[in-house]
Formats: C-alpha cells, structure tokens, sequence
C-alpha cells in the first residue's frame, strides 16, 4: 500500500498481554488504514511504520487467532 497517512494525532495501542514492555507491536487505526510500530522505535524519528489496509489486519489478525502456522516462510 503507498498512501501517505498523518499519524500526528495516532492513538496507538498495544496488546495487553505485553504488560507494559517495551518489546511490542503497536497498532494505530487511522485514516482507514492499519498502521503498525515496533514501541521500542517510538520516539525516534527515522523509525519505519508499516501501513496496511485495515482489510489485509483483519485477514492476518484472523490467520494468527486461528493458529495458522505457515505465516512465516
């Protein structure tokens, strides 16, 4: 996906069961699209975040809740 999104005003989240590391996955729902950050990156300006479209989360989100084994090559 290449659309430009402003994540100034992101409201980012990670899951509960990272219990408060540093060490995680954020998601911020923004614009309709998924934009995605490593949390120990947060605040450094030359991190990479990765934006999907909220479909393909949904689709990946659902692979990994129903145990799908072979997401990694």
């Amino acid at each position: 996906m290449n659309k430009k999104v402003d994540l100034t005003n992101a409201a980012w989240a990670k899951s509960e069961l990272s219990n408060g590391s540093d060490n995680c996955l954020e998601v911020a729902f923004v614009d309709g699209v998924v934009a995605l950050r490593d949390s120990v990156d947060v605040g450094d300006p030359a991190a990479q975040v990765l934006v999907v479209s909220r479909k393909d989360y949904e689709l990946f989100a659902a692979s990994v809740r129903a145990g799908q084994a072979d997401l990694l090559p």
